[in-house]
């Protein structure tokens, strides 16, 4: 495997936590929505990560064995968390029902909060390795010199 691969690689990671700090950001800003378009409360939402072999992105590296062995990260879609909404006795709430309940999205602040530190620090690891890389090759470019 080359240093391009490595890259290839590490560049599938970054792009995977940035996917996965964006929809955080979104479940965070929408905590408290209680009218979405399609009716009803803000569904907390989640990234799919998919591992995708890196001979099937770069056929050349079919035949190489440590390719065969490494996996690039893909986000083939955001899904809707069907978690049920929480329900908030709050009767002078605009969207409170006849009971006085309120439904409020299914997103525990708490929780995406540390989905946003866990992603913010594998997006660090992943532009730590990409500089490791890309200072492997400049050292093997002065070698050459």
């Amino acid at each position: 495997m080359n240093l391009f691969s490595a890259m290839e690689i590490t560049a599938s990671g970054l792009y995977a936590q940035r996917a996965r700090m964006n929809v955080t950001a979104s479940n965070l800003a929408n905590a408290r929505t209680t009218r979405t378009e399609e009716g009803g409360p803000y569904r907390r939402q989640d990234p799919v990560f998919r591992a995708v072999p890196i001979s099937e992105r770069f056929s050349e590296l079919a035949s190489d064995p440590h390719a065969r062995s490494a996996h690039m990260v893909e986000v083939p879609e955001i899904r809707a968390d069907e978690a049920d909404p929480q329900r908030v006795f709050d009767p002078n709430h605009p969207d409170a029902d006849e009971q006085g309940f309120v439904e409020l999205p299914n997103v525990n602040v708490v929780e995406e909060m540390v989905n946003m530190i866990t992603a913010s620090r594998a997006y660090e690891s992943g532009v730590t390795l990409m500089q490791s890389i890309k200072g492997m090759a400049q050292s093997a470019l002065s070698i050459g010199s």
